[in-house]
């Protein structure tokens, strides 16, 4: 399984980016080893598949250029942002793979780089699975990054440095290779030695496998479906609500479900998927919660050119109704990857909606109905007119063949929104670096020293949280943090507790803050919980400019929910 993709989502134009876990490392890494463990499963002898840590490394964009760029990185923004999820993974979680990305990193392709792959995945992180190359990768080498003059140049410096699965023809050529003298033949038995390794290790060659046994008619079961709709919940987020969410379902409320989102298949699936056997659409899941009338207006395209008489049909739509829900976004045919996307190439331009669904939103808007916009869409577009002018948003992200079923849950009550942020969302790309860029500074909410619409872990429930007594006792290397959150309001609901520090006097080049933690918390109203945090000095530890974690004695600030807390590392 070439999964999971740990890149750094460092830029929101990158189409790819939602295939990731989000912009910063630790969320990644905590994610990506779940994950891990899940694909790998738990037995002693077999795994269930081959887990792939991809692209490694330095890769996000830009996708036009991926197949000849040549990133340039320090060695601080290579250890702290981009090799973090890697080393963190690799050491908990043992993944089988790890595949090597299309660009180059400081001049070496990653494919065939005696920096990545052997002093630091194999030395440095203890890696011991196979590195399979992104597909065509090797023979990019010579005939886009010019490193190498053919293609059994290319192979024989690939594989000499440690990738040993090729994904395309390079290693057609191995043979041509030998005879020239640029590989030996020991090299070559060494790989394919490690190839059936992990194909003894999959099962392949016995009849004991427990994993073989495990039947298609569990395939998109009951169960997995329902698991598949919790999911979807809990990644929504409320990102506004002046109180208008959730709706009060009842047979007199007349809801108007507006645009070209909110019966688009598409967007439920996203990119690398599968087939359900069932998509809910948002239009479907409305329709079916919804005890009122619900009237449907496509109101504009994705992104074509606008339509009168659908723009006329959405206005009517709000006309009738008590309140609008409109869904607006993007599609993966507007972000994705290379190729994939028929208007950009992959990446996004910039992160306005397009002008036919501006031209949507006006008009819908000025109608004079409360408007609750949902944005479903793969990263960050600039929602700050929304946030002027609609009564609630909702990012939703592209949730699943039950995506719709899910979003009712949460537009009618029956659940209570949980989801955070795991991206910034700027107003412009003109807040940005530029894209082929990879320097840290300005980017995510690490370094971005502007202020964005809406940040980093943001995300609003129906119910209020009350933290209080944030605490934190120091034993050897070991730091125990504690704080209490209490549901102050009328909802039960998950307050997703998140741990941050800072430097307590400020430095000229550190991070805003950091991540160190994170834990879920269910509460019943007039509940209180101590949520702890286990940590130790490493946590604190800031990357210096030679790539060395290095912990600073002195003032740290910690900051959980509304807490701040100033303590002093011994």
């Amino acid at each position: 399984m070439w999964s999971p993709n740990i890149n750094i989502f460092r830029d929101p134009r990158w189409g790819r980016g939602h295939e990731t876990y989000g912009e910063d490392p630790h969320l990644t890494r905590r994610i990506a080893r779940a994950f891990v463990e899940g694909l790998q499963g738990d037995h002693p002898v077999y795994r269930k598949v081959d887990a792939t840590l991809k692209h490694y490394a330095v890769h996000s964009g830009p996708e036009a250029l991926r197949h000849s760029f040549d990133a340039e990185v320090s060695k601080k923004d290579l250890y702290e942002t981009y090799l973090a999820a890697f080393e963190y993974v690799i050491k908990h979680a043992k993944p089988a793979a790890v595949m090597g990305a299309y660009n180059r990193v400081n001049g070496e392709p990653c494919c065939a780089s005696p920096t990545l792959l052997g002093e630091i995945l194999r030395k440095q992180f203890g890696f011991e699975g196979y590195v399979v190359s992104d597909c065509g990768a090797i023979c990019d080498i010579n005939r886009h990054h010019r490193v190498t003059k053919t293609d059994a140049e290319s192979a024989a410096l690939a594989l000499n440095n440690g990738c040993q699965l090729n994904c395309g023809s390079a290693y057609r050529s191995l043979l041509a290779a030998v005879a020239e003298g640029l590989i030996s033949e020991d090299v070559i038995t060494r790989a394919c030695e490690m190839l059936f390794e992990t194909r003894f290790k999959l099962g392949m060659f016995s009849d004991d496998c427990p994993y073989d046994n495990i039947s298609y008619d569990i395939v998109d079961c009951k169960e997995h479906k329902k698991l598949n709709r919790k999911a979807a919940r809990r990644s929504m987020v409320l990102l506004k609500n002046d109180g208008i969410l959730p709706l009060d379902n009842t047979e007199d409320l007349k809801i108007a479900v507006i645009g070209p989102n909110a019966d688009e298949r598409t967007t439920a699936l996203a990119n690398y998927n599968g087939i359900p056997t069932e998509i809910i659409t948002p239009l479907a899941g409305i329709k079916r919660a919804a005890k009122g009338k619900v009237y449907y207006a496509m109101g504009s395209r994705a992104w074509r050119r606008g339509d009168e008489t659908l723009l006329r049909e959405a206005v009517i739509a709000a006309q009738k109704s008590d309140v609008v829900l409109l869904f607006l976004g993007l599609t993966p045919a507007m972000e994705g990857e290379e190729g994939d996307a028929s208007l950009t190439g992959g990446d996004k331009r910039d992160l306005d909606l397009p002008e036919v669904q501006c031209e949507l939103f006006e008009a819908v808007v000025s109608v004079g109905k409360p408007v609750v916009l949902v944005n479903i869409s793969g990263s960050a577009v600039d929602l700050s007119a929304a946030k002027e002018r609609c009564a609630a948003i909702m990012q939703v992200f592209y949730p699943g063949a039950q995506g719709g079923a899910a979003l009712a849950d949460l537009i009618f009550g029956k659940y209570s929104p949980s989801g955070r942020l795991p991206v910034t969302f700027y107003r412009s790309v003109d807040e940005l670096p530029p894209f082929e860029d990879y320097n840290m500074e300005g980017r995510t909410y690490k370094y971005f020293r502007g202020e964005p619409v809406f940040p980093f872990g943001h995300g609003l429930t129906y119910t209020t949280f009350e933290y209080s007594g944030l605490r934190a006792e120091q034993s050897d290397d070991n730091i125990r943090v504690s704080v209490n959150i209490k549901n102050t309001g009328d909802y039960k609901a998950t307050e997703v507790a998140q741990l941050y520090f800072k430097l307590a006097e400020d430095v000229p080049g550190a991070p805003n803050k950091v991540l160190v933690g994170f834990a879920n918390v269910k509460l019943k109203p007039g509940f209180v919980s101590e949520v702890v945090f286990e940590l130790t000095r490493e946590d604190f530890a800031l990357v210096n400019q030679e790539g060395e974690r290095v912990i600073t004695p002195g003032d740290y600030e910690l900051i959980c929910g509304t807490e701040r807390l100033r303590v002093a590392l011994k």
